[in-house]
């Protein structure tokens, strides 16, 4: 069995690679992600590659073998199904249940993972839209258009947020926006870096900066803005 060390090296290698389009992660992403410094982290790295879980090369970085990626896919299909019981049983809200996932990720059985998963009706998202991976390890792929790169009259409903600290999940909170939640796009001010939404008749204000981290989908005619492509 992988001690906890190991399972959150290769869930945060592969959440790093993942966010970068699969290119390999630095020593100092990692570093920094982990909290601990660059050489502990050189250790481990040359740990994972000779067990097998990762493909560590020196000033290039390093991303997970099959091996090592499996491992990955169950600790956070257990870490968002986690966050998804506590939110829909309990009544966290989903500001609150990070850190509790955390601890119970690396506590709780396969078994009692696909039991959660069965009660809940087999979510395929998490309660900030992060996509759960499936119990044969397969995972959806992303989706969504960052905010910013909507046109100003464009209604859009929120499929994930990427921003997930507690502070600005509270503050979207307050707005009333959350995963499924419309609203519309009405003014976007690239100089100012401001992008101002409608929320059921509230107005709600963001920095360009925090619409980067909302992932939505268009639902009226106004399209992309013309100065940005969508993600791919």
């Amino acid at each position: 069995m992988a001690s906890l060390t190991i399972e959150n090296y290769v869930k945060t290698i592969y959440l790093i690679c993942a966010e970068q389009q699969d290119k390999p992660a630095a020593t100092g992403q990692l570093a920094i992600a982990m909290r601990v410094s660059p050489g502990t982290v050189t250790s481990m790295l040359k740990t994972l590659s000779e067990s097998g879980l990762a493909e560590y090369r020196p000033y290039e970085g390093v991303r997970l073998a099959a091996t090592g990626r499996r491992l990955a896919m169950r600790i956070i299909r257990r870490h968002r199904l986690i966050e998804t019981f506590l939110v829909r049983t309990l009544n966290l809200s989903w500001d609150e249940v990070h850190d509790e996932a955390e601890d119970m990720e690396h506590a709780v059985s396969d078994l009692l993972i696909n039991r959660i998963d069965a009660f809940l009706g087999f979510p395929t998202v998490d309660p900030h839209g992060d996509p759960i991976p499936a119990a044969d390890g397969t995972i959806a792929p992303d989706r969504g258009t960052r905010l910013d790169q909507l046109g100003a009259g464009t209604t859009f409903r929120l499929v994930r947020v990427l921003d997930q600290s507690s502070s600005f999940l509270k503050y979207l909170s307050d707005a009333s926006l959350s995963v499924d939640g419309e609203a519309c796009l009405k003014e976007i001010h690239v100089e100012a870096g401001v992008v101002k939404i409608e929320i059921e008749g509230k107005e709600l204000v963001l920095s360009c900066t925090s619409a980067e981290q909302l992932l939505v989908e268009p639902l009226n005619a106004a399209t992309l803005s013309a100065d940005v492509p969508e993600l791919a």
